[in-house]
């Protein structure tokens, strides 16, 4: 999306919840010329249908980009300044470069351009929507890669979120090397193999 201050990138960020892995994010610059049906927030999307519009986000968008925060980053950093760390790596990897920015959540990511936090962005404005989907499958993507590297945890079901059998693996095998340490759940069980 373009205006005349310049092309303006919406930013999102996927998986701030999950106990393992890391917490992706994106930024996408839509074309103006080439709109892009069915855009709204992610998780509001059937998986086929985010997986074919996050093909189309890639094919028509004016630039995109996909970064992320490891595991090792949010429990340094904390989860919500790893998911900020994320979407200003995004930001950055845009070509050609944004010269605004429109962030989900009510938090912006420290840039060198202005940004506005959107309160449910991803559900009003279709760029946010864009950077939503885009987050999301890459980050599913990721997990079912590391599901294959660590196949006692379910990770391809549940994308590293607590559900209750991701919990009863925990429990069963312990954390893995991708498990957030300074999360609840994973915390305990790691303080309780102390005692």
């Amino acid at each position: 999306m373009a205006d005349g201050a310049g092309l303006i990138c919406g930013v999102d960020e996927a998986g701030r919840g999950p106990l393992a892995g890391p917490v992706y994010a994106a930024a996408v610059i839509l074309d103006p010329a080439r709109p892009i049906p069915g855009l709204k927030d992610s998780k509001k999307i059937p998986e086929p249908s985010r997986v074919r519009l996050a093909g189309e986000i890639r094919a028509h968008a004016l630039a995109w980009s996909v970064a992320w925060a490891t595991e090792e980053e949010i429990d340094r950093l904390n989860i919500l300044r790893a998911s900020l760390l994320a979407m200003r790596r995004a930001v950055l990897g845009l070509n050609p470069a944004a010269a605004r920015a429109l962030i989900d959540g009510n938090r912006c990511p420290e840039l060198p351009i202005p940004a506005r936090a959107i309160v449910r962005g991803d559900a009003s404005e279709p760029c946010i929507s864009a950077a939503s989907i885009l987050a999301k499958t890459e980050r599913d993507k990721e997990m079912r890669r590391l599901a294959d590297i660590y196949p006692d945890y379910g990770f391809e079901r549940h994308a590293g979120y607590p559900t209750p059998d991701h919990l009863a693996a925990l429990e069963s095998h312990g954390p893995s090397p991708i498990h957030r340490k300074s999360f609840g759940p994973v915390k305990r069980l790691l303080q309780k193999a102390l005692i």
